[in-house]
């Protein structure tokens, strides 16, 4: 199944309270933690005051959906903005202005999705992109892109990407057929799906849609891929890989974090809310105290405190969590102010 179809068929099935419009996307600023950038099926809002108050930020873009925001971590006032429609636009002044970013994204046209951007953390201008028709990359703060898919010939659709903290050279793709790994910052990927997707079926509506892959930071050889049909981990650095996360009652992950303050601590999102492993993905528990539905969309933990998390739903909003979330209190809806 096309993975953006299947995110469509999802918020379909999950708008079943529709309260508020679906928070797909859910940004929070590495240093000031009352700046929060959202986005919605429709538009883009930013909050200074911690959710109190929000401004729509989607003047000067085009109307295409947004998918994916990133911070320069560098320099925070710089926001990127990927979309499904319009390729890349990117902001100096927080938001305020956009311009768009599409030079070497031609093949980003209309019926494409730009789904995460990943940055260089020794040069913030160079950023690897991940969309539905490859991964491309720029070294000049997206003034130029260029493509990068030597080795990747089975497929074309790459969803997430997930780089090596330890080792930046080191990147892993997950994608509509399952994960490739380049070991020389995109110059050549290789097809690592040795427990993950049958050679076979690499091409086929059977292989494995993979939707979120991250590196641990604290033992680098291990990697998670979350896919629309269960977890799965590596210890090898994906020589191999082994389902994990059975006893989970839905096995359609949509987005995945890693505990950056807790090593082996995993929280997932999906259609039965929030869950969250201490063990590495060995058990699970269910952490949806306070949420009014289980629709979940995105999560996201804070930069300046690790014991606090914010979750995007699909209709009843925004909710916080200031005990890593074991509870969850509603934020005050979106709303532009004055």
């Amino acid at each position: 199944m096309n993975i953006f179809l299947a995110r469509l068929l999802l918020a379909a099935a999950l708008t079943g309270c529709n309260r508020s419009d679906p928070i797909v996307v859910l940004q929070l600023h590495p240093k000031n933690p009352d700046i929060i950038y959202v986005a919605t099926n429709d538009y883009i809002y930013k909050t200074r005051d911690g959710g109190q108050t929000w401004a729509n930020l989607s003047k000067g873009m085009s109307h295409s959906r947004v998918i994916t925001m990133a911070i320069d971590l560098a320099y925070p006032a710089t926001v990127y903005v990927g979309t499904k429609g319009d390729a890349v636009f990117k902001s100096h002044d927080g938001g305020q202005v956009w311009r768009s970013m599409r030079s070497g994204l031609d093949d980003v046209t209309i019926s494409s999705v730009v789904n995460q951007f990943v940055f260089d953390p020794a040069d913030s201008n160079h950023i690897f992109l991940a969309t539905t028709m490859g991964v491309f990359e720029t070294k000049n703060g997206g003034e130029n892109w260029s493509k990068k898919m030597d080795g990747m010939k089975e497929v074309l659709m790459v969803v997430t990407l997930g780089m090596d903290p330890t080792r930046p050279s080191i990147l892993y793709a997950g994608t509509s057929g399952g994960v490739y790994k380049s070991i020389d910052q995109a110059g050549h990927w290789e097809q690592v799906n040795n427990g993950l997707v049958p050679p076979d079926m690499v091409k086929t509506s059977r292989a494995l849609n993979v939707t979120s892959i991250l590196v641990d930071p604290y033992e680098p050889d291990t990697v998670y891929a979350a896919t629309l049909a269960g977890l799965y981990k590596t210890t090898d650095a994906a020589k191999s890989w082994k389902r994990i996360g059975d006893s989970l009652q839905d096995q359609m992950i949509i987005s995945m974090i890693l505990d950056r303050a807790r090593k082996g601590v995993i929280y997932i999102v999906g259609r039965e809310g929030v869950h969250r492993s201490e063990d590495g993905g060995g058990s699970w528990k269910s952490i949806n105290s306070g949420f009014t539905t289980t629709n979940v969309r995105t999560i996201a933990q804070s930069a300046t405190d690790p014991k606090i998390f914010y979750a995007g739903t699909n209709g009843s909003g925004l909710y916080h969590s200031q005990d890593a979330g074991n509870t969850w209190t509603p934020m005050p809806a979106l709303y532009v102010s004055n």
